[in-house]
């Protein structure tokens, strides 16, 4: 492997590692805990998503072979972390009036679409976890008696009976992380559910019969079977919000090394994004705010503005979100569009040094995928006037592998956005806008503000006197 080595922050270590896969010749395996499609997937959600294409597409860049498995829980998790409260399918079935079978295809091909938005790498598989249910009851089989104990409302892994119970969470006190539950007959607090028994006198609509009785996995088992299924054990990376690390993967690790019968986590290195942090209320559903990929669409903004948003903080920080960050995102994105299609039309002069741009972008994003690094070399890289065509071409089609921005297709037209509740079409307000700048021209003043607040009144505030030349934006 050539350029600058690779370093990646291990969650379970709490260092920077020097990375390599444990088995050359079968690449680099990845598992990256996926949604749960109850819902519209939340903007702070995407944020893992932005941070795991990120890793797909620096692995694949520097050059190592990678399998990607990318999870759809549709089954087993229920409204709290925690082994108690409604099932989040069950729950938003009856609260929609459809099945829970129908709720998870909605919501899994909403999920889908919006990664298409992004420009995020499909996945080399995206299972399903209600594909999986007899090979979680097989795996659970296998150490249901040393690890587990029954109770009326299902099987339940004795968390004293691995090593280092925790060690992923930093081994906080349960108390201290609200973790005590109400389950009754639990050993320790900590314990947590393999599978749950389908209380006496109810149905679910998803649920299976098992050695423990009917009913249906719990949330953490899915993600050991099919990292395994689809990986082996041990494999090189698992993905997820910092918000696993403390329950979610803690469990996980436990499972696997009741599985192996080892004190193996399952996976060598432990990656964990951070919050996206909305201070202001601006994504709150409640407040009429922007908590979807779908709703910043429907403000007229550019789904490629959020993924530049992610790749402007690095991933272990906390990003806030607000309007202003997100307006300075996709200025920022405007500017790099722009500055793309002149440098794709320009001829060059021949000169310049192409390799020192990736060589500055390979020691970014080799340290532990430093992407706000990576950008100001990008926007350097579109400044220069030196290079010919060919390299300059060929350059950045290779930031374009690595960051994902689509800068070698993406042109100005792409990033007008029609606001939903615009009154007018787009073409209509391309036509307004070529009327207004013949009545600017002509000095009509007076026709030219007829037409600007006739746009106004229409949901359309026009950018006179913008330095990117911009015709119209959005308010957020």
């Amino acid at each position: 492997m050539t350029g600058a080595t690779l370093t990646l922050y291990n969650s379970l270590t709490r260092s920077l590692e020097p990375f390599a896969p444990i088995d050359p010749a079968k690449g680099v395996r990845v598992y990256s805990c996926g949604p749960t499609v109850y819902s519209d997937p939340h903007l702070g959600n995407l944020r893992a998503y932005v941070f795991t294409d990120t890793l797909s597409r620096v692995l694949r860049w520097k050059g190592y072979p990678l399998t990607h498995v990318l999870n759809i829980t549709d089954v087993g998790h229920l409204t709290s972390d925690a082994d108690e409260g409604e099932d989040k399918m069950e729950a938003a079935a009856k609260k929609r009036g459809m099945s829970a079978w129908d709720i998870s295809r909605h919501y899994a091909d909403v999920f889908r679409r919006n990664l298409r938005d992004l420009n995020i790498r499909t996945p080399d598989h995206m299972p399903l976890a209600t594909d999986y249910i007899a090979k979680m009851i097989e795996f659970a089989k296998g150490f249901a008696d040393a690890n587990c104990y029954q109770l009326d409302s299902g099987l339940y892994f004795d968390s004293s009976t691995v090593p280092d119970y925790g060690k992923l969470s930093g081994g906080q006190d349960d108390a201290g992380e609200g973790r005590i539950e109400s389950v009754e007959g639990k050993r320790h607090p900590q314990d947590f559910a393999i599978w749950r028994t389908t209380p006496p006198g109810e149905t679910r609509q998803m649920e299976w019969d098992s050695p423990w009785g009917r009913g249906a996995p719990g949330w953490h088992l899915e993600c050991s079977v099919m990292s395994a299924e689809l990986l082996g054990l041990p494999f090189d990376i698992h993905t997820g919000g910092i918000d696993h690390r403390e329950i979610h993967h803690v469990n996980e690790i436990a499972q696997n090394q009741a599985h192996c019968r080892c004190g193996d986590s399952g996976a060598r290195v432990w990656m964990h994004n951070n919050f996206l942090v909305d201070r202001g209320g601006k994504m709150s559903k409640s407040k009429g705010g922007i908590a979807t990929l779908d709703a910043l669409v429907a403000k007229g903004v550019h789904p490629l503005a959020y993924r530049l948003m992610c790749l402007s903080a690095h991933y272990r920080s906390e990003l806030e979100f607000s309007g202003e960050n997100l307006m300075a995102a996709l200025v920022r994105l405007r500017r790099l569009v722009l500055a793309a299609e002149k440098f794709r039309a320009a001829e060059g002069k021949g000169g310049g040094n192409a390799a020192s741009y990736l060589e500055r972008l390979d020691a970014a994003v080799s340290d532990d995928l430093n992407t706000p690094k990576a950008l100001p070399v990008l926007e350097e890289l579109l400044a220069d006037k030196q290079l010919g065509q060919e390299a300059r071409l060929m350059t950045l089609a290779q930031f374009d592998t690595a960051l994902g921005l689509n800068l070698l297709d993406l042109g100005r037209a792409d990033l007008r956005v029609r606001p939903a509740d615009a009154l007018v079409t787009e073409a209509e307000i391309e036509t307004r806008l070529a009327l207004r700048k013949d009545a600017r021209a002509a000095k009509d003043f007076a026709r030219s503000d007829a037409i600007r607040d006739e746009l106004l009144g229409a949901g359309v505030e026009v950018m006179d006197g913008d330095p990117l030349g911009w015709d119209w934006k959005v308010e957020l």
